[in-house]
């Protein structure tokens, strides 16, 4: 596993070794042993699957309040762009944006640090995302702005087509 840091502080997008032979491929999707060399600390929590049918599906842009909620993300079938924008107060990438394809061709990974907003837009009709957390999904402490939000006015690949009510009824970002 290679870690390549991004502009977002405690963000990486991870390249892993793919072994490939007639049978098809292997790779290591996890390993604490490896976030342990680059002083990352993550303990899986929960494992999670998105399975998105359609082109154009939205789905954030979330975070838990309060709570240092880190994902580790991977595309296993078709293509996403994965947005995450600090919004950690006391972070000194705080308001940044970073924007990475994950997809099932190039097998990479990312590294949602907690208290970052994330969302991912599919770019393929069945788009499946596997993603680790290391802390429990806690309804309570759910927060979101609008995909859309002018704040942020993010350029979009394609339209975004299918957003959930949730999604939705987000208000705009607000610094408070």
């Amino acid at each position: 596993m290679k870690f390549k840091k991004l502009s977002i502080d405690g963000q990486y997008l991870i390249t892993h070794k793919v072994l490939r032979d007639g049978r098809g491929f292997f790779k290591r999707s996890f390993c604490l042993n490896e976030l342990k060399k680059k002083k990352i600390k993550f303990n899986v929590k929960q494992g999670n699957i998105s399975e998105n049918f359609k082109k154009g599906t939205i789905r954030g842009f979330h975070y838990q309040k309060n709570r240092l909620d880190t994902k580790i993300l991977t595309c296993i079938n078709g293509s996403m762009l994965n947005v995450t924008i600090d919004v950690r107060k006391n972070s000194k990438t705080f308001l940044k944006i970073t924007k990475n394809i994950l997809n099932s061709k190039n097998k990479n990974s990312i590294i949602v640090p907690g208290g970052c907003a994330n969302l991912f837009l599919t770019l393929n009709n069945n788009t499946i995302i596997h993603y680790y957390m290391n802390e429990f999904y806690n309804p309570k402490k759910d927060r979101g702005f609008r995909f859309n939000d002018k704040f942020f006015s993010i350029k979009w690949p394609i339209t975004p087509k299918i957003i959930s009510k949730k999604d939705k009824s987000f208000i705009d970002f607000k610094i408070k």
